[in-house]
């Protein structure tokens, strides 16, 4: 059996978008031809595509890098450079993408074959063409293209179905499932048999549900015993839970208080106890199963309780209409809560700290301005000063308390602050 593999970390990169070109006219016989330096080509962008054809994260176990091509530079004869190929993502429906540095959602991959854009590929930059003006007619810079940061990711996939199984290890979760559904998952006599989520289709005349069998749940699966931990996040997405519980107590245990003993894990974990629940009280095919029954009929007044037997096949009807009865009364469930990712496309934020005698102004827009500077360049140098003024930076270091002549940091430059 393949290894199943539910919450991998990868890296993702936009492509960085291709600088501007300084180039000149050169044609014979045509004197002063003026600039002609093209653009950069964009960027290719960071997108996910949810498909049906993975079940597992197991693929990312060898391939955990994910970088979207650069543009390219422009050319002479205003030629723009070719934009860079998207880096496309494909993950198994239900997984959730978050930022692993915060724990933010940034992506509910729920839909099947929908494809989402998580991050955009830097804009190309302009060529010195677009820095022409009657009095600049040879203009000696051109613009950068604007730079994309690598970030790492955690995928967690997050089954999708409408009715999970749950219960103690070898309560016949899996034998039920095998029974109503034409899943086959793997069946034997003994613990931890089933070791990743089982999804089936159940089939009700013109009425289906998807039926999903939870594994690993004892006493303690919320604080990681067994196997509960890494697979309770496989039942945030169910909006009816089946508790099976074995009515004839073959194991020695008591069924009632295996009831109790599951209902606390799940409380433990989150909302999931205030689920929408119906009781499947499996081997009554078993000796024992009538009194147990009969006892656990007294423990849950109220409790919607259906005597059932995996292997004779019996009792289901009640069971599967109920459940299908609970769905169509249900809202669909939520998706998760989505953040955008911040931008770091050289916006015009900055911030202003005093180190020691010197004013440093950090910022994505100052990183990406003075990159785009030729400072041997007089018009490139002018630009510069007209930014920083548009952008409101020496106000900025003027409110700061910067004095004509003193040190202002922006990178790796330093230069005397001029009000």
């Amino acid at each position: 059996m393949a290894l199943f593999v539910d919450i991998v970390s990868i890296t993702v990169k936009a492509g960085d978008g291709g600088n501007g070109c300084v180039s000149f006219h050169r044609e014979k016989y045509v004197q002063a031809g003026g600039p002609d330096g093209g653009d950069g080509g964009r960027g290719g962008d960071v997108k996910f595509l949810a498909t049906e054809r993975m079940h597992t994260l197991m693929d990312f176990r060898f391939k955990r890098k994910f970088f979207a091509e650069n543009g390219m530079d422009g050319m002479a004869n205003r030629r723009t450079g070719k934009s860079g190929a998207d880096a496309v993502v494909e993950v198994p429906v239900g997984t959730v993408v978050k930022e692993r540095a915060t724990g933010r959602v940034l992506l509910d991959m729920r839909e099947p074959n929908v494809e989402r854009t998580l991050m955009r590929g830097g804009n190309g930059g302009f060529g010195n063409q677009h820095f022409a003006t009657p009095t600049r007619q040879a203009p000696q810079f051109a613009k950068p293209g604007e730079k994309r940061e690598a970030i790492e990711l955690t995928l967690e996939l997050k089954s999708i179905a409408d009715v999970g199984l749950v219960g103690f290890p070898n309560v016949g979760k899996s034998t039920i499932l095998s029974t109503v559904t034409a899943a086959r998952p793997k069946i034997a006599n003994y613990h931890f048999t089933t070791l990743q989520p089982n999804l089936g289709i159940v089939r009700l005349g013109e009425r289906s549900f998807v039926m999903a069998d939870i594994p690993g749940l004892v006493e303690g699966a919320s604080e990681g015993v067994g196997l509960g931990h890494d697979f309770l996040r496989h039942i945030e997405r169910t909006r009816v839970l089946i508790h099976v519980l074995d009515v004839a107590g073959s194991e020695g245990r008591d069924p009632v208080e295996d009831y109790h003993a599951i209902m606390r894990e799940l409380e433990a974990y989150g909302d999931l106890k205030e689920r929408p629940m119906l009781i499947a009280a499996n081997k009554t095919d078993l000796p024992g199963a009538e009194e147990n029954l009969d006892r656990l009929r007294a423990a849950l007044p109220g409790a919607r309780i259906f005597p059932v037997s995996a292997a004779t096949r019996k009792g289901f009807e009640p069971l599967l209409h109920a459940a299908a009865d609970l769905l169509d009364r249900l809202p669909a469930p939520e998706p998760f809560y989505e953040e955008e990712l911040e931008s770091v496309s050289g916006e015009e934020g900055f911030s202003i700290e005093r180190d020691g005698a010197a004013y440093v102004v950090t910022g994505a827009s100052m990183d990406h301005l003075i990159r785009s500077v030729n400072f041997d360049n007089e018009d490139s140098l002018n630009y510069f000063h007209r930014m920083l003024r548009k952008w409101g930076v020496i106000d900025a270091l003027r409110e700061a308390g910067a004095k004509e002549g003193d040190s202002v940091v922006i990178g790796e430059m330093e230069f005397d602050f001029v009000d």
